[in-house]
């Protein structure tokens, strides 16, 4: 008999736990509705320049002496027909490979010389709706601070696409 009572005990208990959390996902749904605007972070800055590219600025004390630069362009798989795909990424790869201003290997050639590693320091990736480019930049001397931006300026509209 007792071990009854344990069991419906337990049962009530197990019941009473799955309604209040089913109750508390139901509040979390309503409270961000889907058009609601995404918080952010106080302590990021984000403004729209006048070409109309938005950054987003938040200052971090390590690693010292490094700012990280991303470049999200909001094109990935998704834009492709069935006829296309691997567009998207091949066009990711071939941002390494030339452009405008580091033709064939420069831009190689700059990271390496700032000390910068693929993968560590300089990354992309191409997902279904977005292509992003990273560079993590030495900040101590300002006119690296030029080229990585020079560099970003060209992985948005200035690739080669050398054949070679």
């Amino acid at each position: 008999m007792k071990a009854r009572t344990s069991i419906r005990f337990f049962l009530l208990t197990v019941l009473l736990l799955a309604t209040s959390l089913a109750g508390a996902q139901l509040q979390l749904a309503r409270a961000q509705a889907l058009t609601d605007v995404m918080p952010v972070d106080p302590q990021v800055t984000i403004g729209t320049l006048p070409n109309g590219i938005r950054y987003y600025l938040r200052a971090n004390k390590k690693p010292e002496k490094r700012a990280e630069l991303r470049l999200v362009i909001k094109a990935g798989s998704i834009l492709e027909d069935d006829d296309q795909q691997g567009l998207a990424h091949l066009v990711e790869h071939m941002a390494f490979n030339g452009t405008k201003n580091f033709p064939k290997n420069k831009t190689i050639e700059f990271m390496e010389s700032l000390g910068m590693r693929f993968g560590a320091d300089v990354n992309a990736y191409t997902s279904f709706d977005e292509t992003v480019y990273m560079l993590t930049v030495p900040t101590d001397k300002p006119e690296m601070m030029d080229k990585a931006m020079l560099i970003l300026e060209d992985w948005a509209h200035n690739l080669s696409f050398d054949p070679t």
